[in-house]
């Protein structure tokens, strides 16, 4: 047996009727490890990653492709950067000559090295939790060890891979690459250890980690901190927040609220859309921040701005697969599809905006929010993988012709990277939702999820978005009485509904939803039928500029590989930004007009069959998520009848 189908067995192999507690912090409901509770009112909870099992589909082969990368990194090598700077080499690691060191942002002259083994604490434990796989429990074990042998050396309670001195060069205003963004990665791993790995070792350590960052904050001037968060520090103060709620020191939550950025958060108080030029990944952490302490503290003031900024991104600032930025970036919106090049979507900002999604889904079921979920999980974070390799992309080229850029396996590192980790290993995450008496059905997802507290394994099969059907299977111990609520989805005609062979009235509610209340019990099932078809959906500014869609699915051309030339790996990770100067070289007389009849959309293109299609030029048509290696157009020009 390889190692591929090794991890595969044990992952199939795990039972999903397994003892589980709440989600974890994300979005940070009720679970018995926290000591500080939910002050908001939040009126429906995400079940636990080891609840739901996926099924065969293409979410589930990514999975798989994802886990055989991160078995693969070795934990010494993950762990030398930390040892170097703490001068620690144990005899397991072999002395240190013998580890290969990682290179691209991961090299010994990287000021962000160690946050890939930060995302990767925490995509071990999210793996684990997904999987039921032993293997990923003893990479995050064998992580955290090795991390509180450093700590131990370090002896202040300080971690890193870098030395301390790049937190005093941050405290004195000087130019130093976000180390507190990559200590954030550090604090929320160890934390996901402990939540879903159960690794009680390394929630000691993270504690003494809270504890250095206090006493090296605590009596700083405030000239002092205003100068030091000019500087990115990704999520760190929403790991505060979540250290203190799972310890309860006020220490920790002193910290997080010493991060807070006035510049960029008080405009949102204010429901101004103030996002000029910023740094898009920099922000959508500092949100998440203030959603964590809205639901600590019931600070109004945090949820009015969350949720003003989370319609303000998906309204105003979102591309049509569901991502937002370009060169990192926002952009001036008046002028949309001037901004559609080869460096638009970064993966990070997308992972970052469902995880603001969850938080937002949770205090207030809504299908509008999870809309946006399928739209972003599907078009850009199910098709940053590549098939062929499992490696990923850290953009999402909107520029026609251009083609996406995959990382290596031992030289990228990028921050999409540590984030890919992660969100390939949790798909299971918001596919259900549930309050004491509902269960919310918001994907259409190959799925097996066991609702431990009413006794009910729920089984959803189907080919979606290929086919537009979905069937749901119920066992249940005992007869129960529940509410299943399907999402009735923005891109639907009516759906056509089935309980147990005999179709039923429909009728999408206020939040976007179909509820049928009954009395459950075994063999019940439910099928249900969502139309799709054909539509664009064009730039702000530019009408004849538009995407193709199909129901939830972008559709992109496929315009093949002619002069294409990958960039060569970023061995020298200072060098990063070179992305953005690589010619993508489009050839010239690219078919990339698209004749549209909006009366009649499905006498536009050919079907070929499944989701192909194929244009009146004779462009074959796909989904974007199944577009690699070759170039491709999203947004065409666009010839109306």
């Amino acid at each position: 047996m390889n190692g591929k189908n090794l991890i595969i067995g044990l992952s199939l192999a795990a039972v999903v009727s397994v003892g589980v507690e709440a989600q974890s912090v994300y979005p940070g409901v009720s679970n018995e490890k926290f000591v500080v509770g939910t002050a908001a009112p939040v009126e429906a909870e995400s079940f636990d990653l080891r609840q739901v099992r996926l099924l065969p589909s293409r979410f589930r082969e990514n999975l798989e492709r994802d886990s055989v990368w991160m078995a693969s990194l070795e934990v010494n090598r993950l762990l030398h950067s930390f040892r170097n700077t703490a001068g620690v080499f144990s005899s397991r690691e072999g002395g240190y000559m013998t580890v290969k060191k990682l290179g691209g942002w991961e090299s010994l002259d990287c000021d962000l090295r160690g946050h890939t083994t930060g995302h990767l604490l925490s995509a071990y434990g999210l793996m684990y939790a997904a999987t039921g796989c032993e293997l990923f429990k003893l990479k995050g074990d064998s992580l955290v060890s090795g991390l509180a042998e450093v700590q131990q050396a370090l002896g202040s309670g300080y971690l890193s891979a870098f030395p301390e001195g790049l937190i005093d060069r941050n405290l004195q205003g000087k130019s130093v690459w976000a180390p507190w963004y990559t200590l954030h990665k550090l604090f929320a791993g160890l934390m996901d250890q402990y939540l879903y790995a159960d690794n009680a070792q390394a929630l000691e350590v993270v504690k003494r980690m809270g504890d250095w960052a206090y006493n090296k904050l605590h009596g700083q001037s405030e000239e002092t901190r205003r100068k030091m968060i000019r500087n990115e520090f990704g999520g760190i103060n929403e790991a505060f927040y979540n250290l203190y709620a799972l310890t309860g020191d006020d220490h920790y939550r002193w910290l997080a609220e010493y991060f807070y950025h006035n510049d960029a958060i008080d405009p949102l108080k204010e429901e101004r859309d103030d996002l000029g030029t910023k740094h898009t990944n920099t922000f959508i952490p500092k949100v998440i921040a203030e959603a964590r302490r809205y639901e600590l503290t019931h600070d109004e003031a945090s949820r009015r701005l969350t949720d003003f900024f989370w319609h303000t991104m998906v309204e105003h600032h979102t591309f049509a697969p569901g991502c937002s930025s370009q060169k990192e970036h926002f952009f001036d919106t008046s002028h949309f599809s001037h901004y559609l090049n080869g460096y638009t979507g970064e993966t990070c900002c997308t992972y970052n905006m469902l995880k603001l999604s969850r938080h937002l889904f949770c205090w207030h079921p809504d299908a509008r929010v999870a809309d946006y979920y399928e739209r972003a999980l599907y078009n850009h974070i199910l098709g940053q993988q590549d098939p062929q390799t499992g490696m990923v992309c850290y953009f999402l080229p909107l520029l026609t012709g251009a083609h996406k850029v995959y990382s290596t396996p031992e030289q990228s590192f990028w921050c999409c990277v540590g984030s890919g980790f992660e969100s390939h290993a949790k798909y299971a995450e918001a596919i259900y939702y549930h309050t004491d008496s509902d269960l919310y059905v918001n994907l259409f997802i190959p799925s097996v999820l066991r609702w431990e507290e009413k006794g009910i394994t729920l089984r959803q099969t189907t080919d979606f978005p290929a086919e537009e059907t979905t069937r749901i299977e119920l066992t249940c111990d005992d007869p129960v009485r529940a509410t299943l609520r399907l999402r009735y989805p923005s891109w639907s005609g009516k759906p056509v509904v089935k309980v147990n062979g005999r179709r039923v009235s429909v009728r999408r509610s206020n939040d976007g939803y179909m509820a049928f209340e009954r009395t459950w019990k075994s063999g019940d099932c439910i099928e249900a039928t969502f139309p799709m078809s054909l539509h664009l959906e064009a730039t702000p500014d530019d009408p004849q500029r538009a995407a193709l869609l199909y129901g939830p699915v972008v559709l992109a051309g496929r315009l093949g590989t002619e002069g294409m030339e990958a960039p060569a790996p970023h061995s020298n990770p200072q060098l990063y930004n070179d992305y953005y100067t690589y010619d993508y070289r489009i050839p010239e007389g690219l078919p990339t007009q698209l004749k549209w009849d909006a009366k009649h959309p499905a006498k536009c293109l050919k079907p070929l069959g499944g989701l192909r299609f194929q244009t009146a030029d004779g462009v074959e048509v796909v989904p974007l998520y199944d577009v690699h290696r070759e170039r491709y157009v999203v947004y065409w020009e666009v010839i109306r009848d």
